[in-house]
Formats: C-alpha cells, sequence, structure tokens
C-alpha cells in the first residue's frame, strides 16, 4: 500500500517532533515544517522530510504545501501543532503581542487548512488534527489572550468538521494537558516579564509557581503521550472528535464540564492564589513608590 503523507507543523521540538516520529515509525511518509529546518534533523535522520515554513508567512505556507503535493501527488494528514503560549495581564500585555499570538496560535492555522483542502477534498478523504488544549475548555488567570486563542481553536474545528464532513475529510481536536516541553518555560517567562513589577505581580508569581508545580506533578508527561494520541487519532477509521491526554487532562476537563462558573473560579484561584509574602512585596512597592 502506498503510504499516507503526513505534514506536522512546529515539528523543531516537543509535541510536534515526538508527533513526526511517531507516524514516521507508523509508516507514514512525513514533512515536518517549522521556522528553522535545522532544527528537524531527527526527523530526517528517522527517514522523514524537513520543511522551512513560518505559519505567520503566506508565501512560506504555500511553498511548502506545493512541495508536498509535487513530491508526493497527496496530502491525507495536517497536525496543526505550531503555537505558543505568552502570559501576562491583559492589561501589561501589548496589543501587539496578543495579535502575534492570534496570528501563530489561529490564522496560521487557519491558513494553512485552507492550502491543504483543495487536495483533500479532490480525493474526498484526509484528517486535519488541530492541537488546543485543556485551555480551550478551562481558564486562568493572566492567559486571557492564550486561551482566548485556544477557545477559538475549538470553536473554529467544530464548525470545520461539519464544513468538511460531506467532502470525506475528518477533524479532531487534541487537548493536552500537563507536558513537559519548552512551552511552559516560555508561558512562565512571559508572564514575569510583562506583570512581573504590575500590580499584577502577585497573581504573576503564583501562575508560575503553579506553572512550575504542574511539570512535577505525577499527572505531567512527556510530548510522546501526546504524539501517541494525536497518532491514533490520524489512523482510526472513526476517530473522536475530541481526544483529552494524558489522563490527568480528562479529569480536569471533565471537572470544568459538571461545575458552574463561580464553584469553578473556586478551583482556579486555590491553584493560582498569592502567597501573603507576594501581596506584601507588591503592597511595599506601591509604597515605595508613591
Amino acid at each position: 500500500m502506498e503510504s499516507q503523507v503526513a505534514l506536522v507543523t512546529g515539528a523543531s521540538s516537543g509535541i510536534g517532533e515526538q508527533t513526526a516520529l511517531e507516524l514516521l515509525r507508523r509508516g507514514f511518509n512525513v514533512y515536518g515544517a517549522a521556522r528553522r529546518a535545522d532544527r528537524m534533523s531527527a526527523i530526517v535522520d528517522a527517514g522523514g522530510h524537513a520543511i522551512a515554513m513560518d505559519v505567520t508567512d503566506d508565501a512560506s505556507m504555500r511553498a511548502g504545501v506545493e512541495q508536498i503535493l509535487a513530491e508526493q501527488g497527496r496530502l491525507d494528514v495536517l497536525v496543526n501543532n505550531a503555537g505558543y503560549g505568552s502570559y501576562g495581564a491583559l492589561e501589561d500585555v501589548p496589543i501587539e503581542e496578543a495579535r502575534r499570538q492570534f496570528e501563530v496560535n489561529v490564522f496560521g492555522l487557519a491558513r494553512i487548512t485552507q492550502l491543504v483542502l483543495p487536495s483533500m477534498r479532490a480525493r474526498r478523504s484526509g484528517t486535519i488534527v488541530n492541537i488546543s488544549s485543556i485551555g480551550g475548555r478551562i481558564y486562568e488567570p493572566l492567559g486571557a489572550w492564550y486561551h482566548a486563542t485556544k477557545f477559538a481553536v475549538e470553536g473554529l474545528s467544530d464548525s470545520l468538521r461539519l464544513e468538511l464532513e460531506p467532502h470525506g475529510i475528518r477533524v479532531v481536536v487534541i487537548q493536552p494537558g500537563a507536558i513537559r516541553t519548552e512551552w511552559n518555560g516560555i508561558s512562565r517567562r512571559s508572564a514575569i516579564e510583562r506583570s512581573g513589577a504590575t500590580a499584577y505581580a502577585a497573581q504573576a508569581k503564583a501562575l508560575v509557581r503553579a506553572l512550575e508545580a504542574a511539570d512535577r506533578s505525577p499527572g505531567a508527561t512527556g510530548p510522546d503521550v501526546v504524539a501517541a494520541t494525536i497518532a491514533k487519532a490520524a489512523t482510526a477509521r472513526r476517530p473522536r472528535t475530541r481526544y483529552a491526554t494524558p489522563f490527568s487532562a480528562k479529569g480536569i476537563v471533565g471537572l470544568r464540564r459538571m461545575l458552574p462558573d463561580r464553584a469553578f473560579d473556586l478551583v482556579m484561584r486555590s491553584v493560582f492564589s498569592p502567597t501573603r509574602e507576594d501581596l506584601a512585596e507588591v503592597r511595599a512597592r506601591v509604597t515605595a513608590k508613591s
């Protein structure tokens, strides 16, 4: 049988890299895409291909899809994994940074999907796997812009699933929970850079502690667990519409589904509550400035 062809964006590290390697192990012909092709040597060494692609640059996305179709004549699976988490109080985050996060996490995902759909429709088959997050179902203080992008991915995916079903194309959402990747470190740094010295400093410190604890928690796993879930969705005859992973993520999503907003607010406050020392430090800083 002819190998199925997959494109994985954001494949230079973490979930994207592990997904590309897992699909290669399952017999797919895999193209990894990232801004720096030289960071995808593991994929190339395993028999895959590396494409330099920036999901905020239309020309690079178009060139990448055209290359795959020219070389393989088909594209069966698109894994929209490129994305990042930028944290900070809404008041503190420059609107340019908010726009960039939407550009990467939502519009880049949508544009690459637009580019692959004509060939999938022509074959009347294909699978779009959109990497969302449990952050597309829950919320955190200082995460407004990030969560907004993931809520958008969830809604986009639901509408897209109904649009594409008559054309034989499946749409699946993956909702990772606590995963040990560089994402967590980037999120922590952005929270401190944006809000570590503002009126929201105490909450920023609390957020950093919570994210650090999530990395150390027994429920946190490596990106290979998410990669296995993505591969399962990509190869299933009838995949589920959503997969929360790992097991701890299923519990969090289930809790959000059961609790009313005010009750879930209490849960979030308990997780992200500033200490007395945090609050005292902020008050001292404000007093010194006045």
